[in-house]
């Protein structure tokens, strides 16, 4: 398969329609058949690949920084009697592991930004089922605050990766069925292992929908349930929006380049070297702080790191190792974090904040491993101070002028997936410390940041070069299985939420249940869809 583009536009979607006015908006999927990213499979029934989901994901962060006055996004299908089939079987089947697991990491990342919408973005979800609705179709619907499904006496709502390919629906819809929804887990064990799944009153009943509505009065029952969903305050319609240009980094084969950052590739070596180049000007927020506009420096860089991460996940599998390095005025990038903190209530600050911090999430998620390098030339402060604490490792060269710096945003401003700061993370026996550190607000030296506990391991000028030349040799001879394991294990000390659960269940149970005869053998469920035989198991439970 070629490589993945992740930037798309309204005007070149080729499965989903977006249609926004005033309040409201619509996201009607009609999936084109024959457009998926490989030839070999065909889109039948509103099923998708990644493809589509690309364009979800688009559309969902379009909608809240060029439609900031809707307050509610009604989800449908443009087909009669079918919402969503779910991701395509065959895509799924002739795909290597690497690309279903992170196939299924980035749906969820999906369904996450539209929760996230709704309860920090004030943009709610309501999912119109307006036919069958099917695994990764029903996990879509989950993500949203509200599922109504036509009344027809054929349409139902069914998690069937079980009983019809032998693995786990894949983009968290076990955990939203008991955590989000609190459907009772004895009902839930019947509906994820009913292939045909469950319609009209039982669904409603057992908390699967939320109503039921007949096909005559389908169109303006969803029209007046929206109307009610929608937000009373009348100052959000009049918001502002920022039109989100292309990216369009330059290619080459050894490296990719952005306006603020490079993601240089040394594929013999299976390392990538990610630099941040820090701000050339900070801009004074006077009376909007939209009139900065799509090119202020923290929302394009952030887009930016967003595109090469995503990049290094589906396009290069064989790098094991990203070093992030920074280049600029950390007096710039403090103030422009000041910035972020001291105008955070303002509606476009808040979502540049929760953009930095999805993309934060996505760097944690990322299965690679991470070394922040920092030394005289390091910008790295406040929202890009981040970017260290979510390393695996920090080396940070013992020199004069190497800074790094933190603030009031590194207090929880950009949460992880476990609902802590990065800060508190990384002191669970010290909280009273981690604390301190953002009242403090302020640089750290190597030998203080050291002290502090903020960086690993603090070379001095002599030994600065082989001593991270030997870390990255030693971190790349070790095995990337064993590696993915240990990172995903340590990076989420802390708190269990819904989200670490969809991902630690997704890294482990899924991982390894897609790998097993059971579903991928030449007998196994998932190889055998489709066609008149019957799987063969090892009945043998482990």
């Amino acid at each position: 398969m070629p490589p993945v583009n992740f930037e798309t536009h309204p005007g070149r979607y080729r499965h989903l329609r977006l249609e926004a006015e005033s309040d409201r908006a619509r996201l009607i999927l009609k999936v084109e058949e024959g457009g998926g990213l490989r030839p070999d499979y065909q889109l039948k029934l509103n099923s998708y690949d990644l493809g589509v989901d690309i364009e979800i994901a688009d559309a969902v962060n379009r909608l809240r920084f060029e439609h900031p006055g809707v307050s509610v996004v009604t989800l449908t299908s443009a087909l009669d009697d079918v919402f969503c089939a779910g991701a395509n079987i065959f895509m799924l089947a002739g795909s290597d592991h690497a690309f279903k697991v992170n196939f299924c990491k980035y749906t969820n990342e999906t369904r996450l930004a539209m929760e996230e919408a709704s309860a920090l973005s004030g943009q709610r979800y309501l999912a119109a089922l307006n036919g069958i609705c099917s695994g990764g179709g029903y996990e879509l619907a989950l993500a949203c605050d509200e599922i109504v499904l036509v009344d027809d006496r054929r349409s139902a709502v069914s998690l069937p990766e079980i009983p019809f390919l032998g693995v786990l629906p894949g983009t968290g819809g076990l955990t939203r069925l008991v955590d989000k929804r609190k459907v009772r887990r004895d009902l839930a064990d019947i509906f994820v292992t009913l292939a045909e799944g469950v319609r009209g009153e039982k669904a409603v009943s057992w908390g699967l929908v939320d109503a039921l509505i007949a096909r005559s009065r389908f169109r303006e029952t969803i029209e007046q349930r929206a109307s009610a969903m929608v937000s009373p305050d009348r100052e959000r319609v009049a918001r502002r929006g920022v039109i989100l240009d292309a990216l369009s980094p330059t290619i080459s084969d050894d490296q990719i380049r952005y306006r603020h950052l490079r993601l240089g590739l040394d594929h013999k070596r299976r390392l990538a070297e990610l630099h941040v180049a820090g701000p050339q000007a900070v801009e004074p927020i006077r009376d909007s702080a939209v009139a900065l506009g799509a090119d202020w420096y923290p929302l394009r860089l952030f887009r930016e790191i967003d595109d090469a991460l995503l990049r290094l996940r589906f396009n290069y599998p064989e790098i094991g190792l990203v070093t992030v390095y920074s280049e600029g005025d950390l007096e710039r990038v403090c103030e422009i974090d000041r910035q972020l903190h001291a105008h955070g209530e303002d509606y476009f600050v808040n979502e540049v904040n929760l953009l930095i911090r999805r993309v934060l999430k996505r760097m944690d998620l990322t299965a690679k491993s991470f070394f922040a390098v920092i030394d005289e030339s390091s910008c790295f402060g406040g929202f890009l101070a981040e970017l260290v604490l979510a390393a695996d490792r920090s080396y940070m060269k013992s020199a004069a002028g190497a800074a790094i710096a933190f603030g009031p945003n590194n207090g929880g401003r950009f949460p992880m997936s476990n609902g802590l700061s990065r800060l508190a993370t990384r002191f669970l026996a010290q909280p009273d410390h981690a604390a301190k550190v953002v009242a403090q607000a302020g640089r750290y030296s190597t030998d203080e940041a050291l002290a502090a506990g903020l960086v690993t391991v603090t070379p001095d000028e002599l030994d600065w070069d082989d001593e991270i030349r030997l870390a990255i040799d030693e971190r790349l001879s070790l095995s990337p299985d064993a590696l993915t394991g240990m990172e995903a294990s340590l990076r989420f000390a802390g708190p269990e939420t819904m989200e670490t659960k969809i991902f630690g269940r997704l890294s482990c149970w899924q991982n390894w249940i897609f790998q097993r005869p059971n579903a991928i053998g030449p007998r196994g469920a998932l190889k055998l869809y489709g066609r008149p035989e019957s799987p063969q198991f090892d009945w043998h439970r482990t």
